[in-house]
């Protein structure tokens, strides 16, 4: 996975910078929901911290993707249906970790992440 190759921080802003490539025009300023931001292509930006509580086009853009976030969790339950990502959608619910530590990661978690805990046992 991407994230697992060049960490969240950079695969987020490699996410952006194809979605501004698979713009129909030009973008001549991007506002970027948070502090960082990888400048990209000689375009101007800003970062705006909480920028979906000041910004409409901001709010906007979350929401479009936390339901396609939702609608691609709801598309890998039907494959991997015993880690109920219909339910969590991704988040790390007891019922999700128990599944991981049962049938071990899919193709689709985060392998650079800590996926279950672990327990230092005393003996």
């Amino acid at each position: 996975m991407e994230i697992d190759k060049i960490n969240i921080l950079n695969a987020s802003f490699l996410a952006m910078h194809r979605a501004v490539d698979q713009l129909k025009t030009q973008a001549e300023f991007l506002l970027i929901d948070g502090n960082r931001f990888k400048p990209y292509d000689n375009i101007p930006h800003k970062c705006i911290i909480k920028g979906d509580s000041i910004y409409l086009s901001i709010a906007a853009a979350s929401i479009l993707a936390k339901t396609y976030r939702d609608d691609f969790m709801l598309k890998i339950h039907e494959e991997f249906p015993e880690y109920a990502w219909d339910k969590n959608k991704g988040y790390p619910t007891k019922a999700h970790r128990d599944a991981i530590s049962k049938n071990g990661a899919t193709k689709y978690h985060r392998h650079s992440f800590r996926l279950i805990d672990t327990q230092l046992k005393l003996f």
